[in-house]
């Protein structure tokens, strides 16, 4: 069993060196890359705009790599004012890490349905609620935490943008060092990767390899797509793909 991993560097290349040290077959091929969110440049005054009581949320790492790479080149700090959450642990750790601040998350899945849940959230009438995020992104925590009283802003840190590659010769690659698994942890990965592969392949190789993903969400729209092997991993970071994977 030979396994693609396609996520983005870094965390990519460690999954895949990590699988090695286990004596797996396993390659890196990232699907996506990042580059500077266009709405930087006003995220110092929107974190200055928050009050005692306040919410800031980051929805992935690198919403807060980003985010604290700005800070630091215009000479801010993170205010001490709102209260700091996170979609998941990894992300939460890295804001605690830049931060110094206490991190609330959801301790199960890293998903906004779950984020919601927070005790901390259920009220929040007349609070600001400023969310660090990339480009694109489900509307869903602003959406609900706007209904439930809360006054949204989005700030756009990072893009994702697709890696091009010639699908054809991708295909020949991957399936001539046999890959049957592939580790995919988005949705707009798993269209790329889809539309990127030309039709014999896919059908002949790509639709039918195992497929890890990471919610339920996901699982569905592979099988829209015409995967049959889907599993789905307990969480988005290393640690679970990687439990899922042995």
């Amino acid at each position: 069993m030979s396994i693609l991993v396609t996520r983005p560097s870094p965390a990519g290349e460690q999954l895949v060196s990590r699988l090695r040290t286990l004596g797996q077959v396993a390659w890196s091929f990232p699907l996506i890359e990042f580059s500077p969110g266009r709405e930087l440049p006003l995220l110092a005054g929107h974190l200055a705009a928050l009050q005692e009581g306040d919410m800031l949320f980051a929805l992935s790492q690198h919403a807060v790599e980003f985010a604290h790479a700005r800070l630091q080149q215009d000479g801010q700090r993170w205010p001490d004012a709102p209260r700091y959450f996170a979609i998941g642990r990894t992300t939460a750790l890295a804001l605690h890490t830049e931060s110094g601040k206490d991190i609330r998350y959801p301790l199960d899945r890293e998903i906004s349905e779950v984020l919601l849940q927070l005790p901390e959230l259920q009220t929040v009438v007349g609070k600001r609620a400023l969310i660090l995020r990339g480009n694109g992104g489900r509307e869903l925590l602003g959406d609900t935490l706007r209904e439930r009283g809360a006054e949204v802003t989005f700030c756009e840190c990072y893009q994702r943008c697709n890696k091009y590659y010639d699908g054809a010769e991708e295909a020949m690659r991957w399936q001539s060092r046999g890959v049957t698994t592939l580790v995919v942890t988005s949705g707009e990965m798993l269209q790329h990767l889809w539309s990127l592969i030309p039709q014999w392949y896919r059908e002949n190789w790509l639709l039918r390899c195992r497929l890890l993903v990471v919610s339920e969400r996901l699982a569905n729209l592979a099988r829209e797509l015409g995967w049959q092997d889907i599993r789905i991993a307990d969480n988005a970071d290393n640690d679970a793909l990687l439990r899922a994977l042995q």
